[in-house]
């Protein structure tokens, strides 16, 4: 394991703001993240230079997603994921939807349209433009993936003709995989869809999805002609093994993938979060081969070189992509999380025990607690959806506040879901929107525990994302919810405690284990081989923890010129370029991701997507920010 140090990371190391880099000594403020609070820099160092942006007219905290760019590089396009409310801060705005951007004087972009999407429908992640022509259509074809964010919401993928870019068309809106497993949605609305990549092959087109509400499937389309797609392929690809329960890594499903020709075949690289990162050749889109998966090492490499600590890793893997010759692939593992959970422990009663849990994504650890533990009897709360019945206060039940010890907290549980249950009809929400339930009647913490999934399938997962307050929020099994209220262990609905009655004191502690960071895979014919990790400094400092925004990696865009560059979407860590360097350049076991690049603005950045592209034989860089919008940057 070969460390690469940040000298961004570095920089804000030392005590002083003389720099080694602009980054200089980052502080906490009021910016960015649950954690309240950014890094700040001084702009632009190394193979980074900024050359324009612009801040989108409704520009606010949290609002933008992803970037993407038409063939050309005339047009970048903006998804809009998050604001204040699926309506906009006043419930009047625009729901989600894609920004249009004219870029061809990049010191000077402009936003010259807007596409919207349905009501309560938000576009996020794995945006794309691609020149598509079949004998069906020929044109450029805009891709936008599709997640709920209120009743009316509707899933799936939507493609827009925007060959022409300021009268984009509607080609097929909100299509996907129309079934999912133990639901009651709607026949005729399409599972929500996380990601999507389109690709040409001859003379068809396909795509391929992620299904939020199938999570393992990879759900491929032949959309030869886009305003008729055709669902061709649904694999899990657990069927290959790809998890390492062993490790506890047990959140195996798809997350992001891209498709490239290499070495005369089609190959679609997935990113299966803790199945690690996933070849398949899609010569035949209809029916994929399995060809290989990475395993994550048994100690996490980057935590025990940059800390010394010994832990498993997360997993996570994110978002991937090949270099431009193929040589390489660099992957993100992302994590908000820099402290996991350590004992989860019923501590009271007749089922007393130690059982698995985990941080919720978005969610805070309980690691910002003054005694960096989370304890306290609990109180159960329902599902805790906003169109549930309502969570109670924690002055409402008779005796509970007085009932906490000194360093205890008051902690509402609250279920996973609804999903199938018979006794809540009400549409499942995201744990953000659960937390936020809980936290606006006054509890301290949010445990949220596994729906009724059965023994198999019981492990801490409660999904992620929607957080707009700071407060504890921790995962645990179903089993264990059982336990704490002393109520028989069942995976079908039978009568749960009542909202509102009070369960076992719980405990959970902390350990330090630093934010997501970056993967260099060597290629070797169709297996990947993991040869070094990437991750700026402050990712690995418990004095960056909180108060400094989120500091892992999420995107990489990769480098079309130059195979040995790559650019990294730090979140608040800015804009970071690393290049491959090698020891001996026929060996890749002897290469390293070196920083060699980044941008921090002094008022910090919030960087969700990267994306490049060549003008005039010059590397052009997009990142999106996700509290403005977007940035262009190029190699200089």
């Amino acid at each position: 394991m070969k460390r690469a140090r940040s000298l961004l990371g570095l920089a804000t190391a030392l005590a002083t703001a003389v720099a080694l880099s602009p980054a200089a000594l980052g502080h906490p403020g009021d910016q960015h993240s649950a954690n309240n609070g950014h890094l700040s820099g001084t702009g632009e160092w190394g193979k980074i230079q900024l050359e324009g942006s612009v801040r989108v007219a409704d520009a606010e905290e949290g609002l933008i997603a992803d970037v993407a760019v038409d063939p050309d590089g005339d047009y970048a396009y903006l998804a809009r994921w998050g604001g204040a409310g699926c309506a906009g801060p006043e419930g009047d705005g625009p729901d989600g939807g894609v920004y249009i951007i004219d870029i061809k004087d990049l010191e000077n972009p402009v936003e010259v349209g807007f596409i919207r999407a349905r009501q309560d429908t938000l576009v996020g992640e794995g945006m794309q433009v691609v020149s598509v022509d079949t004998a069906k259509f020929s044109g450029d074809v805009l891709v936008m993936n599709h997640e709920v964010c209120g009743k009316n919401g509707k899933g799936g993928v939507s493609l827009w003709d925007v060959t022409d870019p300021l009268e984009p068309k509607k080609l097929s809106e909100n299509f996907g995989d129309f079934t999912v497993d133990d639901s009651t949605n709607h026949p005729h609305v399409a599972n929500q869809t996380h990601s999507a990549f389109l690709w040409q092959a001859g003379d068809n087109a396909y795509l391929v999805s992620v299904d939020d509400e199938e999570g393992q499937d990879v759900d491929i389309f032949d959309v030869t002609n886009p305003k008729k797609p055709v669902l061709i392929a649904e694999l899990d690809l657990n069927q290959f093994d790809v998890d390492q329960p062993e490790l506890g890594l047990t959140q195996s499903f798809l997350h992001d993938m891209v498709v490239k020709q290499v070495d005369g075949h089609w190959i679609m690289l997935l990113s299966y979060w803790d199945g690690g990162y996933v070849l398949l050749n899609v010569d035949d889109p209809a029916d994929p081969t399995f060809l290989s998966d990475t395993d994550f090492a048994a100690i996490d490499p980057e935590l025990l070189e940059s800390t010394g600590i010994s832990l498993t890793p997360e997993g996570n893997g994110h978002q991937a992509e090949f270099t431009s010759d193929n040589r390489f692939v660099i992957g993100t593992d992302e994590d908000f999380a820099p402290y996991r959970t350590g004992d989860f422990e019923i501590a009271s009663g007749p089922n007393a025990g130690v059982h698995d849990a985990n941080i919720v994504g978005g969610g805070a650890a309980p690691a910002i607690l003054p005694d960096l533990t989370l304890n306290g009897p609990v109180v159960y709360g329902g599902y805790g959806c906003p169109d549930s019945a309502g969570v109670p206060k924690p002055e409402s039940i008779p005796g509970y506040l007085e009932s906490l010890a000194a360093g205890e907290e008051s902690i509402l549980v609250l279920q996973r879901g609804p999903v199938a249950d018979p006794n809540a009809p009400e549409a499942a929400c995201f744990p953000g929107e659960k937390a936020h339930e809980a936290y606006v009647a006054g509890w301290d913490a949010v445990l949220l525990v596994q729906r009724h999934v059965g023994a198999e399938n019981d492990v801490p997962f409660c999904g992620s994302g929607a957080f707009v307050d700071e407060i504890v929020a921790v995962c645990t099994t179903h089993e264990a919810f059982h336990l704490m209220f002393n109520t028989e262990v069942s995976w079908s609905y039978p009568e749960e405690p009542s909202i509102g009655d009070v369960g076992e004191r719980v405990s959970v502690e902390s350990q330090f284990d630093g934010w997501g960071y970056v993967h260099l895979f060597a290629r070797n014919g169709w297996t990947l081989t993991d040869v070094d990790t990437f991750a700026i400094d402050e990712a690995h400092d418990p004095a960056f923890a909180f108060g400094y925004g989120d500091l892992s990696v999420h995107e990489v865009a990769t480098d079309p010129l130059d195979p040995s560059l790559a650019y990294l979407a730090y979140y608040s860590g800015g804009l970071r370029a690393v290049q491959i360097q090698c020891a001996d350049p026929e060996d890749a076991s002897t290469c390293e991701l070196v920083e060699v690049g980044g941008y921090l603005d002094p008022d910090g950045n919030n960087f969700w997507g990267v994306e490049t592209f060549v003008r005039d034989g010059q590397t052009i860089i997009l990142a999106s920010d996700r509290d403005s919008g977007l940035w262009v940057f190029v190699d200089p």
